[in-house]
């Protein structure tokens, strides 16, 4: 059992980090990891499952590879390309190596700084990489144009985590939910100091919540939600989602609409359930696409919800992955607009005024919410980038499109009018995948 990164040589496609043994030539993950399979196949490494940590990548096939062995030395790592070294010390130390990395230890500095912006804004949440505890938070100024990189370390004097996933803003404190450390910041949206934390979550996704002294929290890894007190910061019960695997439980985003919340179930899933917020209870359930990855509602009271298809030789199966549109009084699908089979549609938005909806498929896509059919020209053409996150400003409409590069180094932030002009572009952590509005 050791550690692996697949590598192109010409630069890095994407990094995958795992422990996996090598029966013949397949380098093949244990299934309590699912990250990503890998085959060596006539020189190419083929990654046949999106990674669950983070958001789901887009399978690609990865030219020219060399696959290395991690281990440490007094010089750094050591990197044997093509070779798969079956040493027992190296394997012991990778097994180790990534124990002790599975557990986030807070890394407190000397001193932090002092902020004090009051302006409104945008918060980005920097990802990192897994099992890397490299999460950052950035904050951008609109108005100005400027950006604030390392807020979180910066005012605390520690680093955020491993695997920020997501904010939200409730009663003036940014909710920061940073998935592998199994925990969720309180800060203060002006100081951007820690006011609580929420601990001992399974693996937490997104906070949605229902009123000043209840909130849900969603997992992957678990078919429960978490119910937790945010004045208190304790967890005070469990939504368990019926008909759903303890061991492959997933659920996702959530929105609101009168009493009832509603949340896709997204990794190896094809639901989207209904919560009842006065008993806490799923009162009902829909079956849509394969792995549902996001949803909106729009100014009609509908929701909609992209859904990914899956993989080639998924267990779960494979699909052409849909835009599905869902009339909530009904609670059923009453439109679906299908995407070519091998497209990785993903990060659904909509505007302020909830009537254009956006979404990522290589390119970045709008389309009117009345239109009848998927558009034929792209918003935002890919150009080489790996567009990894979404937002639209809901005052101004001005379109935010993340740009992760190449999973290892600081990311790019796009920021576009309404008709598609570049207005700005400023660096942020690595792996930008998420934004909360201030």
């Amino acid at each position: 059992m050791v550690l692996f990164m697949a590598e192109n040589l010409s630069g890095w496609e994407s990094v995958f980090i795992f422990a996996a043994e090598w029966p013949g030539n397949r380098v093949r993950i244990p299934d309590s990891t699912r990250c990503c399979k890998f085959s060596i196949v006539s020189g190419a490494v083929i990654a046949t499952e999106a990674a669950a940590f983070g958001k789901a990548r887009r399978k690609r096939k990865v030219r020219k590879p060399a696959v290395r062995i991690l281990t440490e030395s007094a010089d750094g790592i050591i990197g044997n390309e093509m070779k798969i070294i079956k040493n027992i010390y190296l394997a012991v130390v990778a097994a180790l190596l990534a124990t002790l990395t599975s557990c986030m230890r807070w890394d407190y500095a000397d001193e932090g700084s002092d902020f004090d912006i009051t302006a409104p804004g945008l918060f980005v949440i920097n990802e990192g990489n897994f099992q890397y505890g490299n999460a950052t938070l950035s904050f951008y100024n609109p108005a100005d144009r400027t950006v604030e990189n390392e807020v979180f370390l910066r005012a605390n004097g520690m680093k955020l985590g491993d695997v920020a996933q997501s904010m939200t803003i409730h009663d003036g404190l940014g909710w920061v939910v940073v998935n592998n450390s199994h925990v969720i910041f309180a800060i203060d949206t002006d100081t951007f100091k820690e006011r609580g934390r929420i601990e001992n979550l399974t693996s937490p996704r997104y906070i949605h919540f229902v009123s000043d002294d209840k909130a849900y929290v969603t997992q992957i890894w678990d078919n429960r939600i978490f119910i937790v007190n945010p004045k208190t910061y304790s967890i005070t019960g469990y939504i368990t989602v019926p008909d759903m695997p303890q061991s492959s439980g997933s659920t996702e985003q959530m929105v609101q609409l009168g009493r009832y919340v509603y949340c896709n179930c997204w990794s190896y899933q094809n639901r989207i359930i209904k919560i009842d917020t006065l008993t806490d209870e799923v009162v009902a359930s829909l079956t849509v696409g394969i792995q549902p990855t996001s949803l909106v509602i729009d100014r009609y009271d509908r929701l909609w919800t992209i859904t990914n298809g899956g993989y080639a030789g998924s267990p779960y199966g494979y699909e052409e992955p849909a835009l599905h549109r869902i009339d909530l009084e009904t609670f059923t699908v009453d439109a679906t607009y299908r995407f070519r089979l091998g497209d990785s549609p993903s990060e659904i938005c909509i505007n302020g005024a909830g009537d254009r909806l956006y979404w990522i498929n290589d390119a970045v896509w709008e389309m009117d919410v009345t239109a009848t059919g998927l558009p034929v020209r792209p918003f935002l053409a890919s150009r080489d980038t790996k567009y990894y996150g979404l937002t639209i400003d809901p005052a101004g409409g001005d379109v935010y499109v993340a740009d992760a590069i190449d999973y290892q180094q600081q990311g790019m932030i796009y920021r576009y009018t309404p008709g598609g002009e570049l207005i700005d572009e400023f660096y942020t952590g690595i792996t930008p995948g998420a934004f909360c509005w201030k």
